[in-house]
């Protein structure tokens, strides 16, 4: 299964930067309502609250895609520029690890394979919010799609990139 998965990301990995010539209205119409559905307990239990009044700018930086992101009292929201108080950047292999919980966080963090930048305190709430996502929440072969990808993702050698080009 793996050796399967890897090649799907091989054959699928020079297809992804096209994802930033969609139109963002239909990124954003997507995005707010998997994001709504994906996370709809964490929002009502109040766990997404830390950026209510606050926008976080979500940057993949190696395929040209960022989106705002807000929480107002409707949900989530998604902008394309918006005041931003805090950006996490990082390349779609890093974010794929954290969503999989297959790499720490803080491990990414701290080697700068993914960054926050602006108001520290919010970004870091950000990423401790989302470390304490519960997975089981999540449909099941939704998560199990995002292990598996994260698997292929990995390097067999953490010294050696998963792929040529590497990060």
């Amino acid at each position: 299964m793996l050796k399967l998965t890897r090649m799907a990301l091989r054959v699928g990995e020079p297809l992804l930067p096209l994802g930033r010539h969609v139109p963002f209205l239909l990124q954003r119409l997507v995005l707010e309502k998997a994001v709504a559905r994906l996370f709809a307990e964490p929002l009502a239990d109040g766990d997404f609250d830390l950026l209510q009044g606050r926008w976080m700018r979500l940057e993949v930086s190696d395929l040209g895609l960022a989106w705002c992101i807000t929480r107002d009292r409707s949900g989530l929201r998604i902008a394309q520029e918006a005041p931003v108080d805090v950006t996490i950047r990082g390349n779609w292999r890093e974010f794929l690890l954290l969503a999989s919980r297959q790499e720490d966080p803080d491990t990414l963090f701290f080697r700068r394979r993914l960054v926050i930048e602006g108001d520290t305190d919010l970004g870091l709430g950000i990423k401790n919010l989302l470390d304490s996502l519960d997975p089981d929440n999540l449909p099941p072969r939704l998560w199990q799609l995002i292990c598996h990808l994260a698997m292929a993702a990995r390097p067999d050698d953490p010294a050696e990139p998963a792929f040529p080009g590497g990060r």
